[in-house]
């Protein structure tokens, strides 16, 4: 029961980070970054979509290594065409459905008053007769299972018929957030009327439709909804525990103003590295997003947590997307539903499979342990987010993606062909780390960037780069003893016509210098500037002044850094050879 629901809490928590949706949180983020919505949408699809590929993965090891078998199927094995297909179909059925949705109650809003209303309701009506009689033409379900001696799987039509009227409270939800705008909570309730209208109605319209007598019919309705609500009653004490006592430190650190230095503690506790920074970062997103919805969790933690980043990044040479940034916090918020000892998700989930709680998010941790790695991931490769990427690029980083995260969720099960020994856990990984980023291999033998003093790039006539980053040091102007440092890109032109000139660039993003000494002193940018509030942080009129100390130059003629793709293939072809010779051993798993 616990890897059940852990399965449920990996698979819901994640439905938040998908787009289009993102749990409303999509339209606050592209507001926040001043990008276009449909650019978000672009740039939060392949992370999104490779998590749900790997978790898939992963039910299929856990399902593996416990000896799981599949229920009896009715004819041959389907093709694969037709297994793609069926993987598709949830997707497609939900798209349909919202279609549905809006082309049977969307011309309702159009009528004045309570005629829209009451014609919504009649629709609603309408559809719920002729679905009850198409499922009073069949058998019910538990009927047909009892009645067999050996247990096969239904087929997916014939299920469907038989409870497509359980659709309907999910049509007036849609309906109601959709198409009339009403509040979540308003629209939850009208979906439950909905619900109660047809566990009291069901039995005895199918006893009706089916010429049977209908007098004892009513009290199973009666007896479900009943069951019903004492079970949700029953299940929702543990989810109000939690989000009582989460609302309880929120509150806290709110009221005490704690809130207002986290930013600047994590900053002082990382001492200027970047990745103990990250995870830093990550850890108080956990917190902070503790029992929190989606929307006010990222509110909250983007605008304590994504400053940090966007700072100590600069400080490190490290120029990260301000979209990348937010998606970084908004991951790891999300990922506080399913993280104990709150992990609201994972009380729910526990509440439905009959887990214990805190085992329940445990697991399902250990699970969403490939979404925790994603962000650390696009923030120093881009490339996952599709940023400048043509298609047939963007095709490739999706297929070596997917596969490192395969392999990612492999080692961390434990398990790829057979049980993995500890050596071939530790290569698996590499060969992951290696295929999501295999610049960092190449950094190591090729520098990836020329430095030049600031005086020496200012004084030339051309730079052959069109984009560079400006190194800045100064006195800090909460602390002139203290040192304060930056990094800022610089375009610099066309490079082509031999017009990039690197002091016209700074001129034209609003930042002035002087070159008389042998140090290229910055002048304070005025106000409504590019980089005016950026560098708000030095002290332009301390003795000491502010400097454009180093110049960095992208390298040029540069092995590609795919070419580390090969050394994985190796490895991995090595792992698979070992484990292919245990497999037949372990076939009894």
């Amino acid at each position: 029961p616990e890897k059940a629901g852990a399965i449920e809490v990996a698979s819901s928590t994640n439905g938040q980070l998908t787009p289009p949706v993102m749990g409303a949180a999509a339209f606050l983020i592209a507001e926040f970054t001043n990008i276009s919505y449909f650019q978000l949408i672009q740039y939060a699809f392949l992370p999104a979509i490779i998590s749900y590929i790997a978790l898939f993965y992963i039910v299929h090891l856990e399902a593996t290594k416990l000896g799981l078998q599949g229920m009896q199927r009715h004819g041959s094995a389907r093709p694969w065409m037709r297994r793609i297909l069926g993987f598709l179909t949830g997707f497609i059925a939900m798209a349909l459905l919202a279609a549905l949705v809006y082309l049977l109650f969307g011309w309702t809003t159009a009528l004045p008053g309570e005629i829209g209303f009451f014609s919504a309701i009649g629709v609603f009506i309408v559809l719920y007769f002729y679905l009850i009689r198409l499922a009073a033409s069949r058998d019910d379900l538990e009927e047909r299972l009892m009645s067999k001696n050996d247990v096969v799987l239904p087929k997916a039509a014939d299920v469907a018929v038989t409870g497509l009227h359980f659709l309907l409270p999910v049509a007036v939800l849609l309906w109601c957030i959709l198409v009339e705008r009403i509040s979540p909570p308003t629209s939850a309730f009208w979906a439950s009327m909905a619900m109660v209208f047809v566990i009291l109605t069901q039995h005895p319209l199918k006893r009706f439709f089916r010429g049977q007598p209908m007098s004892a019919a009513f009290s199973i309705g009666v007896n479900d909804l009943g069951e019903g609500m004492a079970n949700g009653a029953r299940n929702m004490v543990s989810i109000g525990v939690a989000t009582g006592v989460a609302g309880i430190i929120i509150g806290t650190v709110a009221l005490t103003g704690a809130h207002q230095v986290i930013g600047e503690f994590v900053e002082i506790l990382s001492g200027g590295n970047l990745m103990l920074m990250l995870l830093l970062v990550a850890v108080m997103s956990l917190i902070l997003g503790m029992g929190l919805p989606t929307t006010a969790n990222y509110i909250v933690v983007s605008s304590l947590m994504a400053p940090v980043i966007v700072t100590v990044g600069a400080q490190s040479g490290l120029i990260v997307p301000l979209v990348a940034v937010h998606l970084f916090v908004f991951y790891f918020g999300i990922l506080a539903d399913d993280t104990p000892p709150v992990g609201l998700a994972a009380f729910a989930a526990a509440a439905i499979s009959g887990g214990e709680p805190i085992r329940t998010g445990v697991q399902g941790f250990t699970y969403d342990m490939r979404t925790a790695l994603l962000p650390f991931l696009f923030i120093f490769n881009t490339e996952l987010l599709l940023m400048d990427v043509s298609v047939l690029e963007g095709v490739a980083v999706f297929v070596t993606a997917t596969i490192a995260m395969l392999l990612f969720a492999a080692a961390t099960q434990g398990f790829w062909l057979v049980r993995s020994r500890w050596y071939e856990t530790l290569v698996l990984l590499l060969i992951a780390f290696t295929l999501f980023r295999p610049g960092y291999w190449l950094d190591q033998i090729q520098a990836p960037e020329i430095p030049l003093t600031g005086h020496a790039a200012l004084s030339r006539d051309h730079i052959n780069a069109e984009v560079v980053r400006v190194h800045i040091v100064g006195p800090d102007f909460d602390n002139p003893d203290k040192n304060h440092q930056t990094s800022v890109m610089i375009e610099t032109g066309d490079t082509a016509s031999g017009t990039a000139s690197l002091a016209d660039a700074l001129r034209a993003q609003g930042l002035d210098f002087d070159l008389s000494a042998q140090t290229a002193e910055l002048y304070e940018p005025m106000p409504g500037t590019t980089y005016f509030q950026s560098m708000s942080e030095f002290d332009f009129y301390a003795d000491t002044p502010v400097q454009i100390a180093n110049v960095y130059l992208p390298a040029q003629d540069r092995l590609p850094k795919q070419i580390f793709y090969i050394p994985a293939a190796l490895l991995l072809i090595g792992v698979y050879l070992l484990q292919r010779r245990r497999k037949p051993e372990t076939n009894s798993l």
